[in-house]
């Protein structure tokens, strides 16, 4: 038996003709605005764009860049470090070392960690030893490049810090020769004289260039007492 529709929409069936029939549901295809340029309002897309904002509509993209090593990222070279220290404790031309890389090339971290190393061995249980050591460094190195400067010298002030401060390697290599010579009345006194000649010639090879010619006294001297004031530091003189 058969109905008739009420609306107009359904029709209903009886069983038997029900079991005739076969059909299926096409599902409406349904867009979601999943926030791409395609799904945007092109009004407000124009309207941002318009007034510089723009930017707000760009979606950042992961990058497949790989993370960089934690010394590439500092800029500490090891390799070139060890190459500097090399060129100060063997200042000797006769060895082939191309010393002028330490001035020509300076860096930051290679000096600061020769400074601080030097504090270090120097605290004798005083911590404020390490802040006044380094607080010497960037003056001290300061009062050279200014004179440096004045004297007609073209060196920058990164160059001077740098070789100031890697020629305190120097000073560290006598520390321990002092402890074990400590009992000794003449002995200590030479190895120090040793210990800053070897460190100002270090400097002053590698700052005094050709262009101060006479006028190389006046910056040797107060780069030899400079030396002379970290050793002090030291030994506590």
């Amino acid at each position: 038996m058969q109905f008739p529709p009420a609306n107009g929409d359904f029709t209903f069936v009886s069983s038997t003709e029900a079991e005739d029939l076969s059909g299926a549901i096409n599902p409406q295809e349904i867009k979601l605005n999943m926030g791409t340029d395609g799904a945007r309002d092109p009004y407000a897309t124009t309207f941002l764009r318009q007034r510089g904002y723009g930017w707000l509509l760009e979606v950042e993209e992961d990058g497949n860049e790989e993370s960089k090593p934690l010394l590439e990222e500092l800029d500490i070279d090891l390799k070139d470090i060890y190459y500097k220290i090399r060129c100060v404790l063997m200042p000797m031309p006769s060895l082939g070392y191309n010393r002028q890389v330490v001035r020509d090339n300076p860096d930051f971290w290679g000096p600061l960690a020769v400074v601080l190393f030097f504090s270090m061995i120097s605290i004798f249980g005083q911590f404020k030893v390490v802040s006044w050591i380094i607080t010497i460094w960037i003056f001290g190195s300061l009062t050279i490049f200014l004179l440096a400067r004045v004297l007609g010298g073209e060196v920058s002030f990164g160059q001077v810090l740098g070789v100031i401060g890697y020629s305190l390697l120097p000073l560290i290599v006598i520390a321990p020769i002092l402890v074990v010579i400590h009992g000794f009345d003449v002995v200590p006194t030479l190895v120090k004289l040793f210990g800053v000649f070897w460190a100002a010639y270090s400097a002053v090879s590698l700052l005094v260039g050709e262009e101060f010619k006479t006028k190389k006294p006046l910056l040797i001297y107060p780069i030899f007492l400079l030396y002379i004031y970290f050793l002090s530091l030291y030994t506590g003189a």
